[in-house]
């Protein structure tokens, strides 16, 4: 390839972004930028001192034991934690590029994550990504800014991993050593992977994590085409499937809603919040909705 035909894919790459940043942040602008701050900034308050109660207050913070002491009203003064971190981690393997006339389902968690990244940069807060498969492909420490959060849109689009599998533990692990202090964590992802409940537990009990589960209804069940050749996204591997057997059919369906069983109770169990997202249904009413539940 020519430096011309480079520099064309650059221009694509840069044209995609925007349209992406034009689209999602009006979205975090009018919707989620303020949701975004109520539902997460209460967890970054620190106390700071009392004063006496004044018109308008909350009377949610008043201080009861310095009212009695004093006979007459006093409120709490809590200072905002100056800044919030979010870490975006986004399941990149091979799974994730099954897609039907919609929209692939790596678009649909670009747009998601490119939100909330918006909404968080709103709120003057840090975010970071993590990419991953079986192994951590990227890690982009946390940093503030626009400029940041178009990289991290760049990345989303045009990332190529190096595995098709995919290790939810070891993602988990990584982001647990590199994020000292609580973040608030976003899990992007099909799910489609198990045993990582226990890991699931202890991160959600020092961070705040959100699954979101972005999936294809497709994905749910096999159509009955006979006997079709088929390709195991992860491994690579070929094999002839007889999909007009009700038993095939049913066995899938089964699988497949073992592992959604398995992220919804690993991820609610934990203390952590799970969204289910379909790629043809409005994220923005699942954020939203979630959000609003929350805050």
């Amino acid at each position: 390839m020519g430096a011309r035909g480079l520099a064309m894919d650059t221009k694509e790459l840069l044209k995609k972004v925007r349209k992406i940043e034009i689209k999602t942040r009006r979205l975090s602008d009018h919707i989620f930028g303020g949701e975004y701050h109520s539902t997460f900034k209460g967890r970054g308050m620190t106390f700071s001192e009392v004063r006496q109660y004044q018109f308008g207050d909350d009377v949610r913070n008043i201080d009861w034991n310095v009212t009695a002491r004093y006979n007459e009203p006093f409120v709490k003064v809590f200072e905002e934690e100056r800044e919030l971190t979010m870490m975006l981690m986004v399941d990149v393997s091979g799974s994730e590029l099954f897609g039907t006339e919609q929209q692939f389902k790596n678009e649909v968690v670009t747009e998601i994550a490119a939100t909330l990244a918006f909404s968080a940069t709103q709120n003057n807060d840090k975010i970071g990504l993590i990419l991953f498969s079986d192994k951590v492909e990227l890690f982009i420490p946390p940093k503030k800014g626009r400029s940041h959060v178009l990289r991290i849109i760049r990345e989303l689009i045009e990332f190529k991993p190096e595995s098709k599998q995919t290790n939810l533990v070891e993602a988990l692990k990584f982001m647990q050593n590199v994020m000292k202090k609580k973040a608030i964590v976003f899990v992007l992802s099909d799910f489609i992977v198990d045993d990582y409940h226990q890991t699931m537990k202890i991160v959600s009990g020092k961070h705040d994590v959100t699954g979101i589960r972005v999936y294809d209804k497709r994905e749910e069940d096999i159509p009955n085409l006979g006997m079709v050749q088929m390709q195991d996204e992860e491994t690579g591997e070929l094999m002839l499937v007889n999909t007009s057997s009700k038993k095939v059919r049913l066995n899938y369906r089964k699988f497949y809603h073992q592992k959604v069983d398995y992220y919804k109770e690993s991820f609610t169990k934990s203390g952590a919040g799970a969204i289910d997202c379909r790629v043809d249904e409005s994220y923005v009413k699942k954020l939203l909705g979630y959000f609003k539940r929350r805050g």
